[in-house]
């Protein structure tokens, strides 16, 4: 399966699953606000480097990788009519500025809400699909564990868009869950926080989900 890919952010989780889908055999390139921050990280990589609009254009599928707080500028400066009924990864999490208590990071959301039904609510056009939201960035491709592939879950309210990430996530080593409608990120969305307490509270960050059933 072969995919023009559209990453919008230019931080390393950018940075790392625009390399990783590139891997793969996939057209990608990387929208950013300050084209020459990856200038060098550019021609390293031989990853084309674009506004958030023409990234928006160009791609079939859009991976949302930016800090929860600037998601819905990087959309909008993206613009909505380039990304109608295309699939977007959505990758961030409402991660609020303000630092951990006791290994538990903030978020500026409630219990009864998520960042990806508040992207869904205002892109109503746009096909978003929770993922790649509950794991660090060194684990994002080929990822190798004791208990076989990691579980990597997924929400929203299209199905064929969550077909298309279904895809892309074996293509990278992750068997995938799905949850069920965005309301599910509500949960999904969380477990970003209980995947850094480890992290923050003990310095161990190996670690991923695993689902089990019987």
């Amino acid at each position: 399966m072969y995919m023009r890919i559209g990453v919008l952010g230019s931080g390393i989780v950018a940075q790392t699953l625009a390399v990783g889908f590139k891997s793969k055999g996939h057209d990608v390139v990387v929208g950013t606000s300050n084209p020459t921050k990856l200038a060098d990280w550019s021609r390293e990589e031989g990853i084309g480097i674009r506004s958030f609009a023409e990234t928006a254009e160009f791609a079939a599928l859009l991976i949302l990788a930016v800090k929860g707080s600037a998601a819905m500028a990087v959309l909008r400066a993206a613009g909505p009519q380039r990304m109608l009924g295309k699939t977007v990864i959505d990758a961030t999490n409402p991660v609020a500025d303000a630092p951990p208590v006791n290994g538990v990071m903030p978020f500026f959301t409630g219990p009864n809400e998520s960042l990806l039904e508040l992207i869904q609510a205002e892109f109503q056009d746009v096909h978003f699909v929770k993922a790649l939201n509950s794991v660090g960035y060194l684990h994002f491709i080929d990822p190798k564990f004791d208990g076989g592939p990691p579980t990597m879950f997924i929400a929203g309210n299209e199905p064929k868009a969550k077909v298309e990430v279904r895809g892309l996530l074996a293509q990278i080593g992750w068997e995938t869950t799905d949850m069920g409608a965005a309301e599910a990120a509500r949960a999904i969305e969380p477990l970003c926080m209980l995947w850094c307490i480890p992290g923050f509270s003990r310095n161990e960050w190996m670690h991923a989900f695993k689902l089990l059933k019987t």
